[in-house]
């Protein structure tokens, strides 16, 4: 058989910081980093790919159970998307492939989602499977939350997934609505500064988000806050300062979170450009003051986050926007930098953060057609 070649993009997040979890909205896109593909089925059981970055996985398909071994490591991504079609009814089998990636690792542009998702194209491609983007996305993370060892929204892996710029809606998490979003941000870059954060000792800092929120929502009767209504929220805040006032502002961001997205939606169908700039702001202020994911609590002498916005801040002028991206405390922020403004931007965030700091990015409109290379 033909040797083929697949892609996957890696990913920011526009809008919806910590909505995904508690079954809300959020606004993504895809970017023109890629992971690559090229492989060949081989007619067995056996997976072979060589990974430039990671090195080489060998991957039997005739045992698809959940190994504690392979816990962090690709193969069992693999595994896991197998499995996950497998289950499905979708059609698998083995091949040899090499791995390349433009995405750096750790820069907080989902390179891990980008490789599921390869590997679902690769699945599908190789061996005719109607899959289709969105359950390729759920392939991904399943992977990851059950063979990997990560608990992750699905947020990463759609964006991958669909390609462009989507609005996801996780009111139904097993089957979102993904809608493209018509966009033009001409005379503006997309910049993602990796700040170089430490992401160690973080997972109590990741987990008190959700875990406060859905306090506010069990005060309900509810599971998540998705399915509370604002009003009869706002309506209890006083009884509600008993589960602390950090998950109270942490709620009060949700619900303005949520309802943002749509705006920031409308207004860059609308080619409403500043509008959809203030709302980034916006989004970045209510992360700052209520939900604050800026930096850990035991960490408040390394603000590597803050620097970055306020340095944006001091070098835009009061033009572009910024925000944190992604889960923060540590890691990036996301700008909209005027294209006059792009050199200085990018010497003063390397002067800071060091050269490999500041990633310029287009939205990438879709995956990678299929191509037959030999």
């Amino acid at each position: 058989m033909s040797e083929r070649v697949f892609s996957a993009p890696g990913r920011v997040e526009i809008g919806g910081n910590h909505t995904d979890h508690q079954h809300g909205r959020v606004l993504a896109a895809a970017i023109n980093l890629e992971t690559v593909c090229k492989a060949r089925a081989n007619g067995t059981n056996l997976v072979r790919l060589q990974n430039a970055q990671y090195g080489s996985d060998l991957v039997d398909l005739s045992d698809l159970s959940v190994r504690e071994d392979e816990k962090g490591k690709s193969a069992a991504l693999i595994r896991g998307v197998a499995a996950w079609f497998k289950e499905k009814g979708y059609a698998i089998g083995g091949f040899d492939g090499t791995v390349s990636s433009t995405i750096p690792p750790g820069a907080g542009l989902s390179s891990s989602a980008a490789f599921e998702v390869l590997m679902g194209n690769v699945f599908k491609g190789l061996f005719g499977s109607d899959v289709s983007a969105l359950d390729i996305a759920l392939a991904g993370q399943f992977a990851e939350n059950v063979y990997f060892g990560k608990p992750c929204g699905l947020m990463d892996q759609a964006a991958s997934s669909f390609g462009g710029l989507v609005m996801i809606d996780f009111e139904n998490p097993q089957q979102p609505t993904v809608r493209n979003i018509p966009y033009n941000l001409v005379g503006y870059q997309l910049c993602v500064v990796d700040t170089k954060g430490d992401h160690a000792d973080l997972v109590d800092e990741y987990a008190a988000i959700p875990n406060e929120m859905c306090n506010i929502a069990k005060h309900f009767g509810k599971s998540v806050l998705r399915e509370v209504e604002p009003e009869t929220f706002y309506q209890n805040i006083a009884a509600l300062r008993g589960y602390s006032d950090r998950a109270v502002l942490r709620a009060m961001h949700f619900f303005g979170e949520n309802d943002r997205v749509l705006r920031q939606g409308e207004a860059l169908a609308q080619g409403k450009i500043r509008d959809f700039l203030d709302l980034v702001l916006e989004s970045g202020q209510s992360s700052i003051s209520r939900l604050q994911n800026i930096y850990p609590t035991f960490g408040i002498n390394n603000q590597e986050i803050s620097l970055a916005l306020a340095l944006s801040e001091q070098i835009l002028k009061g033009e572009g926007a910024w925000r944190v991206h992604g889960g923060g405390f540590a890691g990036t922020i996301l700008s909209f930098v005027p294209d006059e403004l792009r050199d200085e931007y990018k010497n003063r965030m390397r002067s800071v953060f060091g050269d490999n700091s500041c990633y310029f990015l287009n939205v990438c409109q879709e995956n990678r057609p299929l191509d037959t290379v030999s």
